[in-house]
């Protein structure tokens, strides 16, 4: 770790640099305000020992420069002062300090002083880490409200993976194979892009995690990475959004390029976390729940709502739909009774 020692005395800063030294950590040396933050600008320390009085920039101006930026803010400032009065300690910890020591201090108060400061900062990097964590994680794939809650309470991520209760559903365009061998691919593509958009936004309107892209297929997840009351229907929801402003937002394209979208859901068990290498993971949720509600997807034409009868029995009383009898699917002893959601409350 490295601290730096701000003082316009060099006898001050070598009696601060032994002690530092002392605890193994590499000093930097300024000897008035501007050398400080160009060091500061440079090569960032960890901690600062900021003296008050030095002749052109003070210290408390130093500290004001430093917490007025978002980049250095985070630095812990311990000011150094002969100054014994109230209104001063006030005046540096107003500007941000995060503490104050009179001179002469003794070596084993100022110590301690470092250590408090240094391991506060610690806690706090180890935090922020988190909170970049879990930003890098969720923030490109659930609404900005659950990204929020996620930063608020880190502990309800659960990494790892574990067994839980989830709503999968999968959105396809029918019949984009097909097109895409009479299209142009850059145009293609970007008319997959606004279409997937689309899904997105609705998707984390709703609550639910955008799991991943297959080709120009999409799998959402309900009741992670937080828990939600109503997630069965918050997909069964999204669903009957998408279908309903479909036609709307088809008229920016051709009519060859308008395509259906057919959904998949179903509710069930599913193993929820990190799937993948250290080097490169994906959250995500595997298992037979996630396999029928593709399944479920895959059995849809003309832009129906396939949804199993373990998400009907949830969703029953706020939708309307129709029994469309048991599917059997590959790879799977039982069969599946599933329904066709016409309309959502």
């Amino acid at each position: 770790m490295k601290i730096l020692a701000v003082d316009d005395k060099p006898d001050n800063i070598e009696l601060i640099a032994d002690i530092v030294e002392a605890l193994e950590y590499e000093v930097l040396k300024a000897y008035d305000g501007q050398t400080a933050l160009d060091i500061v600008g440079a090569n960032p320390p960890d901690l600062i020992l900021l003296d008050v009085n030095m002749p052109g920039m003070s210290g408390f101006e130093v500290v004001s420069q430093l917490k007025s930026d978002s980049i250095t803010a985070q630095i812990p400032v311990i000011m150094l002062t002969a100054l014994t009065d109230v209104k001063h300690r006030v005046e540096g910890l107003g500007l941000g300090a995060d503490d104050y020591l009179t001179k002469p201090f003794s070596a084993r108060e100022l110590v301690a002083r470092i250590e408090t400061r240094l391991r506060a900062k610690s806690e706090t990097d180890g935090l922020r880490a988190t909170q970049q964590m879990i930003r890098q994680t969720f923030e490109r794939f659930v609404s900005a409200n659950v990204v929020e809650q996620l930063l608020h309470n880190p502990s309800e991520i659960k990494l790892g993976g574990k067994l839980q209760e989830v709503t999968v559903m999968f959105a396809d365009m029918e019949g984009f194979t097909t097109i895409s061998e009479r299209t142009n691919p850059e145009h293609l593509l970007s008319v997959l892009n606004k279409y997937h958009e689309l899904i997105v936004s609705i998707v984390q309107s709703n609550n639910g995690t955008i799991d991943k892209f297959i080709g120009d297929a999409v799998m959402a997840l309900y009741n992670t990475p937080l828990p939600q009351e109503d997630h069965a229907l918050n997909a069964v929801r999204t669903a009957c959004q998408i279908r309903d402003e479909l036609p709307e937002f088809e008229q920016q394209f051709e009519p060859e390029l308008r395509m259906n979208i057919n959904f998949g859901i179903h509710t069930g068990n599913a193993i929820v976390g990190n799937v993948g290498a250290p080097q490169i993971m994906d959250f995500t949720a595997v298992g037979d729940t996630v396999n029928v509600a593709a399944r479920l997807q895959g059995t849809s034409d003309g832009g129906q709502i396939s949804i199993s009868e373990a998400t009907y029995d949830i969703v029953k009383d706020f939708v309307v739909a129709e029994e469309m009898g048991q599917k059997q699917f590959k790879g799977r002893s039982e069969a599946v009774m599933t329904y066709e959601v016409h309309s959502s409350v």
